[in-house]
């Protein structure tokens, strides 16, 4: 792994880091900013369409609602009447009310009737407003008579268009007394009713004020309101003929339509009825009138049938329905068109604006500073409690923006300066520990040599030498990892040939493997191991470290193995210290590197060393740009890895001849 600089890792790090617009203070004045220009975009909008809506009518020369009750008039006309004969009063009223011209002629363009008395052909305009045609509704214009909104059958036939199934007065009263009886019914079991009658004069009972159906209980079965009449027989047995005749041409089953329209095909129904038309009810009475044909449900006989449905009932409507002529509206006489002024009532509407604009963007403006400026203040709380030495508390973070990330941080900061206080108190009390013990056996020799207790005689020297050699060790140790933190371990990078150090570190450490009884070897790579850029002395100390904790935590009889080898894709070379020793606790194995630490808790140095090996490991692999890690299973040994890029530290770590 190849060491970055640190200020451009910063910097890459900071711009990775960014929240997303939509979470960030920069998102949420931006919003702001939109809010109070859309709002006073939209007020403006507002006072110009208010002041101008009728010189924009007189301009537009149609106005959408009445267009949409023309066309819808004229549609129901058409549905119910075979030809347009009389239609003629309907279009003089229709331009009464809603002060428009009105014109209706074949699609030839010959007239039928018009509004106005007389109108050349010449003189309409060369696009019809609409299409009058009860069989194929314009969409644009079609409307729920219920609710005022645009709809349309799933064909494209009006409702009203009911042709053979429009029931003669005498099944008309039948059923409405059938269907009083149920209403009572239902009202005797508590159930609110109500009694709907459809375009062909069938009525259904739906639950009050709901649209839906009664609930279906069984002590007031609709039964008889459900059953067909003769006359709705007669036209739903014509429908499924033309609709066989229609699927025998295409090669389909036959199939037998039910009076809503649905369909089966052998002993199973399949219910495919239009969700745009049909109206839920409990109480399952048929429509009087033929609803609209199921939607497409993806499968190829289903379309195969809906198509043949539609197709049948515009054959058998055609004859009860009269044919499509083309509807011209048009504006009726000259109007005045009122222009903009600044009246009073104008005026106090642009104040009244402008007051509620202004008092948008202040209460956006002051809520907007609130959430800003609120956990600045805990910021500076929690600053200012750490400066002046009192335990930190940490800064709530309530959303994940620039200020609260910037609080998380400051939070982060706070833990890792009181973990940094308690290592400080650690590391004094390590090296006052570790000092301690060396210099309390050379004076207790030099005491005993003073009082006449110890000869001075080689071995004392020897002893007094190796506890000398201890502290300097640990000194030596310690002046490397200041170095290294100060990031002014300076290396002298050369061309290296890793198994060439590897086979010096074993050399080095065969006697002292041998009197532990441990088998010390270096396996042979399989392929070879390319040059890397390294500090041979700085690198020879790394690995010799690995090598004297793995020969010192491995029993008599077991092996320590040192490799080399080319990481994949080849642009590092990796070197394991392997040994077959006691392993390392799962528990322990993330402080192995932590300075001063020890498995062995007594801090014994002949069986746990100084805690500070490993440490340098670390630090010295970081120097070259690579890095250091560990992997163990307790009891069964463990293996530490170096990983080298082949170019070497950067030149800030290298020292230049």
């Amino acid at each position: 792994m190849r060491r970055r600089d640190r200020d451009g890792g910063a910097r890459a790090t900071a711009r990775g880091d960014r929240p997303p617009l939509r979470k960030s203070l920069r998102g949420r004045l931006l919003g702001v900013s939109v809010l109070v220009a859309t709002c006073s975009v939209a007020a403006t909008a507002w006072l110009a369409v208010q002041t101008t809506s009728g010189a924009i009518r007189q301009e537009q020369g149609q106005n959408l609602a009445d267009d949409t009750r023309i066309y819808d008039t004229l549609l129901g006309y058409a549905a119910t009447h075979p030809g347009w004969d009389g239609v003629d009063t309907t279009v003089r009223d229709l331009a009464r009310t809603t002060g428009r011209h009105i014109t209706l002629t074949t699609q030839a363009r010959r007239p039928l009737a018009d509004s106005a008395g007389h109108t050349p052909a010449a003189a309409l305009p060369a696009q019809a407003s609409a299409t009058v045609d009860p069989l194929s509704v314009d969409t644009a214009l079609a409307r729920d008579r219920t609710t005022g909104t645009s709809a349309a059958a799933a064909d494209r036939i009006d409702a009203r268009a009911v042709g053979p199934f429009r029931l003669p007065a005498t099944e008309r009263t039948r059923l409405r007394g059938l269907a009083e009886r149920y209403r009572s019914c239902l009202r005797t079991a508590g159930v609110g009713a109500d009694i709907v009658v459809g375009p062909s004069g069938r009525p259904r009972v739906e639950a009050a004020g709901t649209g839906s159906g009664a609930p279906g209980d069984r002590a007031c079965a609709p039964d008889a309101l459900d059953a067909p009449t003769a006359t709705e027989d007669k036209a739903l047995a014509a429908l499924t003929r033309l609709t066989n005749a229609c699927l025998k041409r295409q090669s389909h089953r036959r199939v037998d339509l039910a009076l809503d329209l649905s369909w089966q095909e052998g002993p199973v129904p399949v219910d495919r009825r239009a969700a745009a038309q049909a109206s839920p009810r409990t109480a399952p009475t048929p429509a009087p009138a033929p609803v609209p044909v199921p939607a497409v449900t993806g499968l190829e006989d289903d379309r195969t049938v809906v198509s043949c449905v539609s197709t049948a009932r515009r054959e058998q409507l055609t004859s009860f329905v009269a044919a499509p002529v083309l509807l011209f509206i048009g504006g009726q006489g000259d109007a005045t068109v009122p222009g903009f002024d600044l009246s009073p009532h104008n005026t106090a509407k642009i104040a009244g604006v402008a007051a509620l604009v202004l008092a948008l963007t202040v209460g956006a403006s002051v809520l907007a500073g609130t959430r800003l400026v609120r956990p600045l203040y805990a910021l500076t709380g929690a600053a200012q409690r750490l400066r002046e030495g009192r335990a930190p508390q940490p800064v709530p973070v309530t959303a994940d923006n620039e200020i609260g990330r910037l609080a998380a941080a400051f939070n982060d900061m706070s833990a890792h300066r009181t973990r940094l206080e308690e290592q400080r108190k650690a590391l004094v009390s390590d090296v006052a520990h570790e000092l301690r013990t060396p210099l309390s056996t050379i004076r207790g020799w030099l005491e005993a040599a003073q009082d006449g207790l110890a000869e001075p005689d080689p071995a004392f020297i020897d002893s007094l030498l190796e506890e000398a050699l201890q502290l300097q060790h640990l000194i030596d140790d310690l002046q490397d990892l200041a170095a290294a933190d100060a990031d002014t371990l300076r290396l002298h990078p050369r061309p290296v040939r890793v198994e060439e150090v590897l086979g010096q570190v074993a050399a080095a450490h065969h006697v002292r493997a041998e009197t532990a009884g441990v088998t010390l070897s270096v396996v042979d790579p399989v392929t070879p191991v390319p040059e890397i850029t390294a500090d041979p002395v700085r690198l020879r100390q790394a690995v010799a470290n690995l090598v004297s904790n793995a020969v010192r935590h491995t029993g008599p009889g077991g092996t320590v193995t040192l490799r080399a080898y080319a990481a994949d894709p080849g642009d590092e070379v990796v070197v394991e210290v392997a040994d077959t020793g006691s392993g390392i606790a799962a528990a322990d194995l993330p402080h192995v590197f932590d300075r001063f630490w020890r498995a062995e808790k007594s801090r014994n140095r002949r069986t746990g060393g100084s805690g500070l090996g490993l440490s340098i490991v670390r630090k010295l692999a970081q120097a070259h740009g690579g890095s250091a890690t560990a992997a163990s299973t307790e009891g069964e040994g463990s293996v530490f890895t170096l990983r080298l890029p082949l170019g070497g530290p950067g030149p800030a770590r290298a020292e230049r001849p």
